[in-house]
Parts: structure tokens; C-alpha cells; sequence
């Protein structure tokens, strides 16, 4: 099977191109020579098989060949609203969320967060973490990237949100709510929208603001998940219950 790369390029119409950076160095580090198969993608649901055409010192050029259509998308578009764990699990989060197909992820901060992110330090964690996903896409046979939002407090995010519509479901996870996963999922919607806390959880005047917002609280069980397990089991779950 060819290498994968994403090109932050439309890729649409064009038959002759240089690859960005990033691109260029995977493919010399692979040691491609020209006449190399690959394949391309640009995260509009297409992938385009290419050859190498040239090398040079820092330059590859690509010759495109054919386009298809790849649907390899979760039918339920899931936004993860994560409260970002210690350490660098959110790392772990986002690889394994783009793996199994979220839309987008959320970076949130609340009152019991241990990670706190702001100004320049949030922006070069939010490159870093689209970084992953990108990476992520190209391992997994995505033909789109989960997109990683610029960090925001609770209280921010949870404020921005539109009002709640029938075209979209709204998880709250908590372990001392009385509603079963598979009961909730059980109503329609084009998209599902998971908030899960850090460790130790949401505050409940946070549980009490996200109720307001539309959110239902969701269990998951008699065990108590980790801040970096919950929001993956959730997705893993949602993501088989399409097969």
C-alpha cells in the first residue's frame, strides 16, 4: 500500500504540484525515488493517487493521477469537549479520537483543571495537537482531519453555544447520573456533542450550567473512568454501534 500524506492544499483540478514542506520531508525520509506511488489527501473527503516525479535537496514534485471519493466518516459528526488532563494525555486523546473518526475535539479548561493554557503557550499546544491528528489521518485511512479548536475556559465555550437543536445530541458524562449511554443514543440526530470533565470531574455548579445549556448527563457504568478514558469510550462506542 503507498504512503499516506495530507496536504493542507486543494488538490482538486491541479495534475503537477511541489509538496509543502511536512510532506516533502516524509516522503525523503522514506527514500522515495521518482516514480513512487502515493497517496494524497487534502480533508475534502477525497484521495488522489500520485507519483513522485522529482527529488531534490528539499523539494519533492508530484505528478496527481486519480481521485476518488472515500467514506471512512462516522454518519454521527462527534465533537469531543474535553477538559484537558495532566501530563500529556491530551496528546493520547487526540490521536486516539482521530482514529476512531471525531469530527472535531474541544481543549477546555474548569475550575478543577490541573493543565492550564493561555495566550501564546495555548496557540503552539493547539498546533501541536492538530499535528497529531494530521498523523493520526494518515495512519488510520481518514480522508478528513479532526479539527482541534483554540483552548477556552468552561464557562467561555458552554456560553458560545448555540441554542440546542433536534439535529444534535448533547452528552454531559457524569458518573452520578441515573441515564444509561444506550438509552440516550437511542434518539436521532445528525450530530453528537460529548463534554467530559478533568479528574475529579465538573464542579456541579459546572454540571448545573452545562444542564442549562441542553446537555444530558450520560453514565457509562459502575466503574469510574479516567479523564482520558471516558471521552474515548464514548466515541469507541458510538463509532461500533454504526457497524
Amino acid at each position: 500500500m503507498p504512503p499516506r500524506f495530507f496536504v493542507d492544499l486543494a488538490l482538486a483540478g491541479q495534475t503537477e504540484l511541489n509538496l509543502p514542506p511536512g510532506a516533502a520531508r516524509h516522503v525523503q525520509v522514506l527514500r522515495l525515488q521518482p516514480g513512487s506511488a502515493l497517496t494524497l489527501f487534502d480533508g475534502s473527503g477525497f484521495e488522489w493517487q500520485a507519483e513522485v516525479k522529482t527529488m531534490g535537496r528539499s523539494e519533492v514534485t508530484v505528478h496527481l493521477q486519480s481521485q476518488q471519493l472515500v467514506q471512512r466518516e462516522l454518519a454521527n459528526a462527534v465533537t469531543l469537549a474535553v477538559v484537558m488532563p495532566a501530563n500529556d494525555r491530551m496528546d493520547g486523546i487526540v490521536e486516539k479520537a482521530t482514529e476512531l473518526g471525531a469530527a472535531s475535539v474541544q481543549p477546555l479548561m474548569s475550575e478543577r483543571s490541573v493543565l492550564r493554557l493561555n495566550g501564546e503557550r495555548a496557540e503552539k499546544k493547539q498546533a501541536h495537537w492538530q499535528g497529531v491528528a494530521v498523523a493520526a489521518a494518515e495512519q488510520s485511512g481518514r480522508s478528513k482531519v479532526t479539527r482541534i479548536a483554540p483552548v477556552q475556559t468552561l464557562a467561555a465555550w458552554l456560553a458560545s453555544l448555540p441554542e440546542s437543536t433536534a439535529d444534535q445530541r448533547r452528552w454531559l458524562l457524569s458518573p452520578t447520573a441515573a441515564e444509561p449511554l444506550s438509552r440516550l443514543n437511542s434518539q436521532a440526530a445528525d450530530q453528537t456533542l460529548v463534554l467530559s470533565g478533568p479528574e475529579g470531574g465538573l464542579s456541579p455548579a459546572e454540571e448545573a450550567a452545562a444542564r442549562a445549556r441542553g446537555f444530558v448527563a450520560a453514565q457509562l457504568g459502575p466503574r469510574i473512568l479516567r479523564a482520558d478514558t471516558a471521552p474515548l469510550a464514548v466515541l469507541g462506542w458510538l463509532a461500533l454501534s454504526e457497524r
